[in-house]
């Protein structure tokens, strides 16, 4: 009799693993890709956000090339930041840019102060 109901245990067990796999692989690849982009943020010393989609450059100017983006909203770890070309957009002019891991991005479009909300001491 216990072997029975270990039996029917066991297989209810492996039958409520086999519904949720599809869950758990889901699950996994979302939880993969958040722990990226924590990772990517956690790997430098401030986290900047912005308002908007912004290029990410090669250097701190409109005329390096760009090598990708970050979506609006989205946080991404910056270590410092440099004096570089002029921007002006939605009224602001700033010639501050942040450096992140992979590129430049313009504090006219980053939330915050206009350091991007690094402080005035993050200089490169």
């Amino acid at each position: 009799m216990t072997t029975h109901t270990f039996t029917r245990a066991a297989l209810v067990g492996v039958g409520a693993l086999a519904l949720l796999s599809p869950l758990t692989a889901g699950t996994a690849a979302a939880s993969t890709a958040s722990e990226q982009g924590a990772a990517r943020v956690m790997s430098a010393p401030y986290a900047v956000v912005p308002y908007e989609t912004v290029n990410v450059r090669t250097g701190p100017s409109t005329a390096f090339p760009a090598v990708g983006t970050v979506a609006a909203g989205e946080s991404r770890g910056a270590h410092c930041w440099e004096l570089g070309g002029w921007v002006s957009d939605y009224g602001f002019t700033n010639r501050v840019w942040v450096k992140l891991a992979d590129g430049y991005v313009s504090a006219v479009y980053l939330k915050g102060n206009e350091y991007g909300d690094l402080p005035a001491s993050a200089s490169c």
